[in-house]
């Protein structure tokens, strides 16, 4: 199988997209999926996330719920919401989020290259959120959350996406969230066969999120293949150039200073770290420096460049360099995957979501990072190694029931 291919899509019927699109069913919790269905009996979190028709407090890893989910697929379809298009296709997606801009490729990715480490991974996954993606997958014959992916930007793909994104959209709507989501069909066989044919001369492709959407596919099509199911060999996947991405900064709160005091943790600062207070939230400018909240004030904090491992392609990584010089040593959060003392904020929330859990007295300081750049991690997947727990937070984000992907 080819990198990528074409495949017959289910999408909303003419005009009722925005009926039907949905935030990713993995960026809210189950109160405020409920939220978001009140009034909106055709939204796709119906079947992304179908506790919502279900007793609050339902455990969203039970067989009803996946049971509930294709229940509801299956009315989406009987009521005619959902069409499947009569031949594959690829489906060109732009996403605008203020003056930012982003446009990709909706395709089949490959699970053979998945597995032969083609599409390249940078992150654990855990087995809980693996085996729910499989079970969601088997109950609904269909992938429905896209892999976010990414491409080294190439003339020969970036050219087409942007002549095709030069006509009308057929779908175009704009978010509650604000964000303005286009998408255009693509069925003419040239410009299939191109497109194929230029992402098979790439060597790799990159997820920047859907780690466990990835990895079940995986499971799929291997607990397929093994019962002798020729079907889910690919995989519902947006491809976007690695210079179109806008990676926003996930930054990090903790909720003590490990038994020191103020003037102790400062002093053991300044073994590492050159201060200086700020009387405006820092938001850094360039790796290796920090902002830091803490009692009240803002501080800037920059990395003795000493410390810094220029060869290591993890270790560099700001939230390496933080965690290996402060919030390890300092701190004693030695494991930040499990360690409840420390939690994460996305950039998306910007610095007054740090000052609000920091002077609500829920946590104790605070720390804003520069973002982790694209480059960083293509290299860290590149070398066969995983990045450190929330490195890295996308914008914006890509909208579920656009286009599904039906298992043949």
């Amino acid at each position: 199988m080819s990198l990528i291919q074409p495949f017959a899509g289910l999408r909303p019927a003419p005009g009722r997209a925005a009926e039907v699109a949905a935030p990713p069913y993995d960026v809210m919790n189950a109160a405020e999926a409920r939220r978001m269905v009140e009034g909106r009996p055709w939204s796709f979190l119906h079947i992304s996330r179908p506790e919502v028709d279900l007793p609050e407090g339902t455990d969203p890893y039970a067989p009803a719920v996946y049971a509930r989910a294709r229940e509801n697929l299956e009315r989406m379809l009987a009521e005619g919401l959902l069409l499947r298009d009569p031949a594959p296709r690829y489906y060109v997606y732009r996403l605008t989020m203020g003056a930012h801009r982003q446009i990709g490729l909706v395709a089949s990715a490959s699970v053979a290259a998945y597995d032969a480490e083609r599409i390249k991974k940078h992150e654990f996954t855990r087995p809980v959120k693996e085996d729910d993606r499989v079970r969601q997958i088997e109950a609904l014959n269909a992938q429905t959350g896209p892999v976010f992916l990414v491409y080294r930007a190439t003339p020969a793909i970036d050219d087409l996406l942007t002549e095709v994104g030069a006509t009308p959209a057929e779908v175009d709507l704009t978010a509650a969230d604000g964000v303005r989501h286009e998408l255009w069909t693509l069925a003419d066989t040239a410009r299939i066969a191109h497109l194929t044919a230029a992402f098979e001369a790439l060597d790799a492709l990159y997820i920047a999120d859907g780690h466990h959407r990835a990895a079940a596919a995986s499971r799929v099509a291997a607990a397929r293949r093994a019962s002798g199911t020729a079907s889910g060999d690919g995989f519902l996947s947006v491809i976007f150039p690695h210079d179109q991405m806008q990676i926003l900064d996930y930054n990090r709160v903790v909720r003590d200073l490990h038994g020191l005091d103020v003037d102790a943790f400062m002093n053991r600062l300044s073994v590492a770290f050159a201060i200086e207070g700020s009387p405006v939230p820092v938001r850094p400018e360039k790796p290796a420096e920090f902002g830091m909240y803490l009692a009240g004030h803002w501080y800037r904090l920059t990395l003795d460049p000493g410390r810094i491992p220029h060869d290591d392609p993890v270790a560099r990584l700001d939230v390496s360099l933080l965690q290996d010089n402060l919030i390890g040593p300092i701190l004693g959060i030695k494991d930040p995957r499990r360690d409840e003392r420390i939690d994460f904020v996305g950039g998306i929330r910007g610095l007054e979501g740090l000052v609000k859990r920091v002077d609500a007295g829920e946590m104790a300081v605070a720390f804003s990072l520069y973002p982790t750049g694209m480059r960083d991690l293509m290299a860290v997947a590149d070398a066969g190694e995983v990045m450190p727990p929330k490195s890295t937070w996308f914008e914006p984000k890509l909208a579920d029931g656009l286009v599904s992907h039906i298992l043949d």
